[in-house]
């Protein structure tokens, strides 16, 4: 038994690392944030491994992955109190796109727009016209019928179309917080590491984001690491409208971000730092914009 329990473990693992970045497009979608949908990832990928020992998949593993990732996706919802801006669909709204015109709009749509859908439509629309899934398939992850998540396909897509062309909501980041990063980038830049021992809070939580979480002591490694990466360099911007330190390599002409840093403050300490190194698929999608 317990070397079946192994190779459960080991296979639900290997099933995890390759659909993280879909699980991700998934879940981002349904919150409107790339680093919150990295959080519901986070917190589904933790279910499905507490959950394997009472109720392993059967046959299709991707679905139970993304029906957990749905459940989770959804308590997040709940616990930010975040209403879905409903707004009534006539029914000369109501026609029936062709699955590639309804792929082309979801695709170029921004996350934040997704927010303006109530979830089931929300969800029907990222299963099938982001991430590809069949009428049958999304329903077996929705746990609803194939007239259900049909009806919420059309109600979705046609409500993605009224809001595809919204300007996303842009606030102006807060004059303290702005200054903390700045501080923060600049000595990552010099790397004066020192200097950045000197911020972390004790407490401090580290995720170096789909491979390592820890706390203090994990930044001793992360550090090393970087002070070999003498190209790379942080500059501020933002990652759907929160500030972020934007990665990127000073020697490419377009100056394409190859990754976010996200720290969170309680005063002037560090309590928290997300590094998406590996874990790339959060750009895919994200509005990143450098500030300076």
């Amino acid at each position: 038994m317990a070397s079946n329990a192994s190779n459960s473990d080991d296979e639900l693992a290997a099933r995890l690392v390759a659909l993280r970045p879909a699980l991700h497009r998934y879940a981002a979608r349904m919150v409107g944030s790339a680093l919150d949908g990295e959080d519901v990832v986070q917190e589904a990928v933790a279910r499905a491994i507490g959950a394997l020992g009472h109720a392993p998949p059967e046959g299709d593993a991707a679905s139970w992955l993304f029906r957990i990732t749905h459940n989770a996706a959804i308590d997040f919802l709940r616990s930010r109190e975040r209403a879905s801006v409903e707004r009534e669909v006539a029914d000369d709204d109501m026609v029936s796109d062709s699955d590639d015109a309804a792929r082309r709009l979801a695709t170029r749509a921004a996350m934040t727009v997704f927010m303006r859908l109530p979830p089931s439509p929300r969800a029907a629309v990222i299963l099938k016209d982001v991430l590809g899934y069949s009428n049958d398939e999304v329903a077996v992850i929705l746990g609803t019928t194939l007239a259900a998540s049909k009806a919420a396909l059309h109600r979705g897509r046609a409500q993605l179309r009224l809001h595809a062309d919204a300007a996303p909501e842009v606030s102006r980041p807060n004059a303290q917080d702005l200054a903390r990063l700045q501080t923060y980038v600049d000595r990552f830049n010099d790397r004066d590491f020192d200097a950045i021992r000197a911020m972390l809070a004790d407490d401090v939580r580290f995720d170096l984001v789909a491979r390592l979480q820890g706390g203090r002591s994990s930044f001793e490694t992360y550090f090393s690491r970087y002070t070999e990466m003498s190209t790379w360099r942080l500059a501020i911007g933002r990652i759907d409208g929160r500030l972020a330190a934007i990665v990127s390599n000073p020697g490419d002409p377009q100056r394409l971000p190859t990754n976010v840093i996200v720290v969170d403050w309680s005063e002037d300490a560090i309590v928290r730092l997300r590094d998406f190194y590996h874990a790339p698929y959060v750009l895919d999608g994200a509005a990143v914009e450098f500030m300076v």
